[in-house]
């Protein structure tokens, strides 16, 4: 197999993978939101990343050349600043969804593919006139799908768009320590970070009972394991081949499957208006991933 015919073929394993992950994450949102009515969010996170950890364990432990505290030193600094990233986002995202349907918290979420490109300005990158000209239609279909005459945002949207900010930070910080990093090791210590701080919130703002979280057992599962644990982690060895902007235009399908999501199990309807303002926000990512180069 020649060189070109490999790389060709690990790309397209890559891609196959962050599609997968965009399908793990759009039905996501539907178990965020009925987890919601047993437990409080920070309480979920909490929950759901620690449950996240334990299918890493296996390649944490597993037996390497480097011993485990050498591993642990060089990704630790990694591991809390994705963390960071993580649990700000997470936490956003989980309160709003408290106040809006999972459909509209997918597609505003999605925003951070545009996000990912303008931030990139900062690590050298340069885009261009399209990453503008998807800036600006992906903000007209947010106005129609979430601002409210006299011109004010609900709750919930807001609080979920502030998260797709920290989503966009999030995704370069995987892009940069993916390639450095052990990234079993990374994604274990991110997850574990994202789930002390959301215990340590719980703790201090929400109540803490056992009942409501057997109630919540399927949700939080599907949150923990699969969204988390498995998503996630397919998520660091994907955009192990992956730039940035080639990874957030496969997530950005995740907006899809969670609107696919809520009609299907949680028969949320939208208005004539916000179906043109979704339309117009995934026209805009997708037009904003056509022109980022490298300076």
């Amino acid at each position: 197999m020649s060189a070109v015919t490999a790389a060709h073929s690990a790309q397209v394993r890559a891609d196959l993978l962050l599609l997968l992950t965009a399908l793990i994450w759009g039905f996501a949102f539907v178990a965020q939101r009925v987890g919601m009515e047993h437990i409080g969010p920070f309480f979920f996170n909490g929950v759901r990343f620690a449950l996240g950890c334990l299918p890493l364990l296996p390649f944490v432990l597993r037996t390497a050349a480097t011993p485990l505290a050498s591993r642990i030193r060089r990704a630790a600094p990694g591991g809390l600043l994705a963390g960071l990233f993580l649990f700000a986002a997470a936490s956003l995202q989980q309160v709003g969804i408290c106040y809006t349907t999972a459909g509209k918290a997918g597609f505003i979420t999605g925003l951070y593919v545009i996000l990912v490109p303008i931030l990139a300005l900062l690590l050298r990158y340069r885009s261009r006139r399209s990453t503008w000209t998807g800036t600006l239609v992906a903000t007209a279909g947010l106005y129609l799908l979430s601002v409210e005459p006299p011109l004010a945002i609900a709750r919930g949207d807001a609080l979920v768009l502030a998260s797709a900010f920290f989503w966009a930070g999030h995704v370069l910080v995987i892009g940069s320590l993916s390639r450095q990093l052990d990234w079993a090791m990374l994604a274990f210590l991110q997850f574990l970070v994202c789930s002390l701080l959301s215990a340590a919130l719980a703790i201090g703002t929400e109540p803490i009972a056992l009942k409501p979280l057997v109630d919540a057992a399927v949700p939080v599962f599907y949150g923990g394991v699969l969204s988390v644990g498995v998503a996630y982690t397919l998520q660091v060895v994907a955009q192990r081949r992956a730039a940035p902007s080639h990874a957030a235009i496969i997530l950005s399908l995740e907006t899809v499957f969670a609107a696919l999501g809520g009609w299907l199990l949680l028969n949320e309807d939208m208005p004539l208006r916000g179906l043109v303002g979704c339309g117009l926000m995934l026209a805009g990512m997708l037009i904003s991933q056509v022109g980022l180069r490298r300076r």
